[in-house]
């Protein structure tokens, strides 16, 4: 059975005046056309799961956008993602930008079959494979003099990892690096990652 979220209702409220029947027309149409979706707010914006991420809208200060997660396998060409805006349909100002509420709902069923048949869209970019950290020499050593520093830095992901040793490779001047050292070793026996303010 479909959920309801009260706080889509109240993003809706909220959002510009122009924005507020498009957003309404869309949550309809995505309920008539799956009638067990369920809603949800992801990425601040409100989200539409059946059995996973179906679809979602978001309203901007002069347009709203509509896009479906596995879009590139559903929207034609002529309808597809423009450079200026999110989703599958670019800047939506006004209803009449949308396609015929019977072409969206037959987009929704599509994503439905999508989703019940565990079809997944591959990435458009492939990801970027890392190369593996190495610590630089002064770093290793001071790190064999200092066992909790040690443990916590071996315990960390190679990303937390990785923040450190180019903080301290990037030094421009010897001072400045050695500066940087001793306070990675204080942090580190302290069991901080380096952006740990920010976390």
């Amino acid at each position: 059975m479909a959920t309801r979220d009260p706080r889509i209702d109240a993003y809706i409220a909220r959002s510009a005046e122009f924005a507020r029947p498009i957003l309404t027309h869309l949550r309809e149409v995505v309920h008539t056309g799956c009638p067990e979706v369920e809603e949800t707010i992801r990425w601040g914006m409100p989200s539409f799961t059946y059995q996973g991420i179906l679809c979602d809208m978001a309203a901007f200060k002069q347009h709203v956008a509509f896009g479906f997660w596995k879009g590139r396998l559903l929207v034609a060409s002529a309808h597809d993602r423009s450079p200026e805006a999110m989703g599958n349909f670019g800047r939506i100002t006004r209803l009449a930008d949308l396609p015929s509420k019977r072409v969206l709902l037959g987009y929704v069923r599509k994503a439905m079959k999508l989703n019940e048949a565990g079809i997944r869209v591959a990435p458009k970019r492939p990801r970027r494979v890392r190369e593996p950290v190495t610590v630089p020499p002064d770093l290793a050593s001071a790190l064999k003099r200092n066992a909790r520093a040690r443990a916590t830095f071996d315990g960390f992901s190679p990303s937390h990892r990785r923040e450190y040793v180019e903080w301290i490779t990037e030094a421009k001047r010897a001072e400045t690096r050695r500066r940087r050292l001793a306070q990675t070793l204080e942090q580190l026996a302290e069991g901080k990652s380096r952006n740990w303010k920010y976390e």
